[in-house]
């Protein structure tokens, strides 16, 4: 007839205080939430000379690359990197039906 033994309330008091203070520590160091942007649907000028170099400085552009440093939706940085392909500004690497993976030129 075991089992854990009845704690008495001192015991009870302290492993309350010490929760309370992880509590208290674990709201201080995440501090506000990130406050979420919405992304925008409408893609990058291609003739900006600004874009274009940003994205002659990357090693390899995906539409998740892309998406995530213009701040756009995933199908916008596909439809952008459709037709910088198409103008010869980027060159298809490699892709699938699922990805398709670009190098500046």
């Amino acid at each position: 007839m075991g089992g854990k033994k009845k704690l008495s309330l001192k015991q009870i008091e302290r492993m309350q205080d010490k929760k309370d203070e992880e509590e208290k520590k674990k709201k201080e160091k995440s501090g506000s939430p990130r406050e979420r942007k919405p992304l925008s649907i409408i893609p990058p000028d291609l003739k900006s000379e600004k874009i274009i170099g940003e994205l002659k400085r990357m090693r390899v552009l995906t539409p998740y690359a892309v998406a995530s440093r213009f701040n756009i939706r995933i199908s916008a940085a596909k439809d952008f990197l459709e037709q910088l392909e198409e103008s010869g500004t980027i060159k298809l690497v490699s892709g699938s039906h699922n990805i398709k993976i670009y190098k500046a030129e």
